[in-house]
């Protein structure tokens, strides 16, 4: 049946990335102090440019996929980094990326990253980078990973200095400044990006780490369900069910209810299904063999393809039959070589066609001269031209795609077509329809995921749930404050809709009356990258929340300098179990005794292994809570 004129019937861009240009430096870059270097490291995608005050600096002059294709055993010129890459699909598995869900832990691929951005960006100079570098990290990242990113820049690349900043923090900062609230700014930022969400409280311009938390959902999860409930339901085109198709699909399809359950119901009701429902086209051939030819057409075209296939399989033969020939004449030659005494040559010529005896040198020679002879007698015999091809020669050709499948079996040829009786009530078959992916309740059964974890199975809390706890550890003073500035960001909070459920969610969660405010990122994928410009601009020449080569020597590589948009520090005091009681027999001297706990009470937790960030461990985050060891 054709699809009613109400229906939306789009198409998969199926987009190729263009590999980026090797850009050249401008002048503004160098002088009269080299620029500092904007790179947003997301999960998803990287974006690197320019914190220049020009219009010419104002975006960013890369964006890329943060993966890498690289084989096991490839050289490093092998690998394909971001946009080189031009489709996704056939690479999935060879595809590497530096992260483990929001935490970079592969140095390796993480620095064939920092080569294509330098190298893109027209950074020639040979072994250093005098630009400073301003970097995004993961909210309560842990020490091993900023020590082992700060020994990658400072000494493979010899930056002067670098700053470390969380990138939906970028984001809150950059949209503050753009609604001219005033400093220090206080609101609770949610942020969902590729892997994972946070929900990061801000109290007087700083990151309350304590409180912050992660939700392991993120928008791999939700392309990933989204491919699973296309497969289930149409098992026909799996193949066409890519992940990057799913990704398409999220961003220009799906869309977030205001109330799940009654969105829902609104689509059991037939007319809103036909008018809602997405049918996206999927690629197809509406090519159809024998459908308007006629009989005496269909039976020319069966002659030349039988024709065709005695052509090819003749020329087979004849290569066959040649290769035969050869090997022959090389076995026949090694033969010599024993009939004329030349053992040594012989047991070597052996070796090289992993034979062990002239017995099986003789018995492959008397095999391959019945083969050949075979051969040359099927090359002599006349085929006449109504004579069929050999049943395997022919199969092989139908796998091999040479039109054969085109041949069908004609029944009641004699019959004509016109004369055949056609039955009205028989539907006509819509191919195009076939080749459709209707999607319904999946646009918003997807992005619910995020509310809702435990539609996919995951045992955790939602991000408004999380929210909700976190607003709970706070005075009531507080939760004002930080509920008079509720900002989204990222590029898994994109749906349409994802404001106004928010807004209802917490019309739900605040008491009665009280004031909320919910504002969206102007640009949620991209205003991470256009913070950081923003606060590099504003603080290119100070010294706050810059970490320089002098402080990465003296003070470590987990050293970090704090400031508006960075992680912060958090002193916690481990818990040391108390000594064990002193035997009666053999009491140890008392000087001994309050010595030793004075130094056990005097010792600092200095190690990293020490610092364990209570936000981080509430939170499932790997390690520790980034700080200041000054």
């Amino acid at each position: 049946m054709a699809a009613p004129a109400a229906a939306k019937i789009f198409s998969f861009q199926d987009y190729r990335a263009v590999p980026d240009p090797v850009l050249e430096v401008s002048p503004e870059c160098l002088q009269p102090s080299p620029v500092p270097i904007v790179i947003d490291n997301g999960s998803f995608q990287t974006r690197a440019g320019w914190a220049g005050a020009g219009d010419e600096f104002s975006a960013p002059r890369l964006q890329f996929k943060s993966v890498a294709a690289r084989s096991r055993g490839a050289a490093r010129s092998e690998t394909q980094i971001g946009n080189d890459i031009p489709n996704l699909e056939p690479l999935r598995w060879l595809l590497k990326s530096q992260f483990d869900r929001n935490v970079v832990v592969n140095f390796e691929i993480q620095e064939l990253m920092f080569d294509y951005i330098f190298m893109h960006l027209g950074i020639a100079t040979e072994g250093c980078v005098e630009h400073p570098v301003v970097l995004t990290e993961a909210p309560c990242n842990p020490l091993h990973c900023r020590q082992m990113m700060s020994e990658l820049l400072f000494e493979c690349y010899g930056v002067p200095r670098v700053s470390y900043g969380v990138d939906s923090l970028y984001s809150f900062y950059y949209n503050n400044v753009q609604r001219s609230l005033s400093a220090p700014h206080t609101g609770i930022v949610i942020s969902s990006g590729y892997h994972c969400s946070h929900i990061l409280p801000v109290i007087n311009g700083r990151l309350d780490a304590r409180n912050c938390k992660r939700v392991n959902m993120g928008g791999s999860h939700a392309a990933s369900y989204l491919q699973r409930l296309l497969q289930l339901k149409y098992p026909g085109h799996l193949a066409a069910i890519t992940l990057s198709r799913m990704e398409e699909l999220l961003h220009e399809h799906s869309y977030t209810a205001l109330d799940y359950q009654e969105e829902l119901e609104r689509w059991r009701c037939a007319d809103f299904y036909e008018r809602e429902v997405h049918r996206i086209q999927l690629p197809f051939s509406s090519k159809l063999a024998g459908g308007t030819l006629s009989a005496e057409e269909r039976q020319e075209r069966r002659a030349q393809q039988l024709r065709r296939l005695q052509e090819l399989n003749t020329r087979r033969r004849e290569e066959k039959l040649q290769q035969d020939q050869e090997r022959l004449e090389r076995l026949l030659a090694v033969q010599e070589l024993l009939e004329d005494g030349l053992l040594d040559q012989f047991h070597k010529a052996l070796v090289e066609l992993n034979m062990d005896s002239a017995e099986e040198l003789q018995s492959y020679i008397s095999k391959l001269s019945l083969a050949v002879e075979q051969g040359r007698q099927r090359a002599l015999q006349v085929e006449g031209p109504d004579s069929k091809p050999e049943t395997p020669e022919l199969e092989q050709s139908m796998e091999e795609g040479d039109g054969v499948a085109e041949l069908e079996p004609e029944f009641n040829e004699d019959q004509p077509e016109a004369d055949k009786p056609a039955n009205p009530a028989q539907p006509v078959f819509n191919l195009a329809e076939y080749h459709q992916l209707f999607v319904g309740t999946e646009r918003l059964r997807v992005p619910e995921i995020l509310f809702q974890p435990s539609v996919i199975g995951e045992e955790q809390m939602g991000v408004m749930e999380t929210l909700q706890y976190i607003l709970d550890r706070y005075t009531p003073e507080q939760q004002g404050a930080l509920a008079g500035n509720v900002f989204l960001t990222g590029g898994n909070l994109q749906y349409p809709g994802m404001k106004e459920r928010v807004e209802r969610e917490l019309l739900a969660i605040r008491p009665f009356q009280s004031h909320f405010q919910v504002t969206l990122a102007s640009r949620p994928a991209l205003d991470g990258w256009y913070g950081a410009r923003e606060w590099a601009l504003r603080h290119a020449g100070g010294e706050e929340g810059w970490v320089t080569r002098k402080d990465y020597e003296e003070k470590g590589g987990e050293y970090l300098s704090e400031h508006c948009c960075s992680n912060t520090f958090i002193p916690i005091s481990v818990a040391r179990p108390p000594p064990p009681p002193p035997r009666a027999a053999d009491p140890p001297p008392a000087t001994a005794s309050v010595a030793a706990t004075t130094v056990a009470a005097a010792a600092p937790p200095a190690t990293a292994s020490a610092l364990v960030s209570p936000a981080a461990a509430a939170a499932g985050a790997p390690s520790a809570q980034p700080r200041v060891l000054a």
